[in-house]
């Protein structure tokens, strides 16, 4: 049966493969995800060879019994190619495609971090990300502008007050070095 593998922390679908009842045992015996290769007809365990493994974390059936998802955790890239990925280009145009929305703040995550370790000069983030009193006062200011738009201005002015409040904090949390999965994890803890 088809097996979608989305990245545990982030949402992102990394991989579609395919799993016979050995695959799945394999799966949740060892917290590794195999798959069945249909053109080698044989199970593989998947980094088997680069390294780039999967750790099962959640294995969701779907309602009719004939499909899966795997939510796991990847060590290195998922697709072959070397693409975070398999899903790495637009099916019409061929390009790389924008993020999805649930992606964005997981792709802003990364840009942060390459940004922190490329320090190109004269970047707004990088003299943000050195500065942990400057990047505190900016999450208080850009907190006051969203609660003053909720309260005098339109829809429009609250998202883009938001975002910058979201760009902000996401900003200080790379600068303490707080994934993005940590505060969901305990976003995911309140919503229960």
């Amino acid at each position: 049966m088809p097996c979608v593998v989305q990245d545990w922390r982030t949402g992102e679908v990394l991989t579609l493969a395919y799993m016979n009842a050995e695959a799945l045992r394999l799966t949740i015996e060892t917290r590794e995800v195999h798959f069945w290769s249909r053109s080698r007809e044989e199970i593989w365990r998947k980094g088997e060879t680069s390294g780039n493994t999967l750790a099962l974390q959640e294995l969701r059936l779907d309602c009719d019994e004939d499909a899966l998802v795997a939510l796991a955790t990847p060590a290195g890239p998922a697709c072959h190619t070397g693409e975070r990925s398999c899903f790495h280009r637009d099916a019409e145009t061929g390009a790389k495609p924008d993020p999805g929305l649930h992606e964005t703040l997981v792709v802003l995550e990364r840009s942060l971090a390459q940004r922190q370790e490329d320090r190109p000069e004269g970047s707004y983030t990088v003299k943000l990300l050195g500065n942990a009193t400057l990047i505190g006062e900016k999450v208080r200011e850009e907190a006051e502008e969203v609660t003053r738009a909720a309260r005098e201005e339109s829809d429009e002015r609250v998202a883009s007050e938001a975002a910058d409040v979201l760009y902000h904090l996401s900003v200080l949390l790379r600068s303490r070095d707080v994934p993005l999965s940590q505060v969901f994890e305990v976003l995911r803890d309140r919503a229960r």
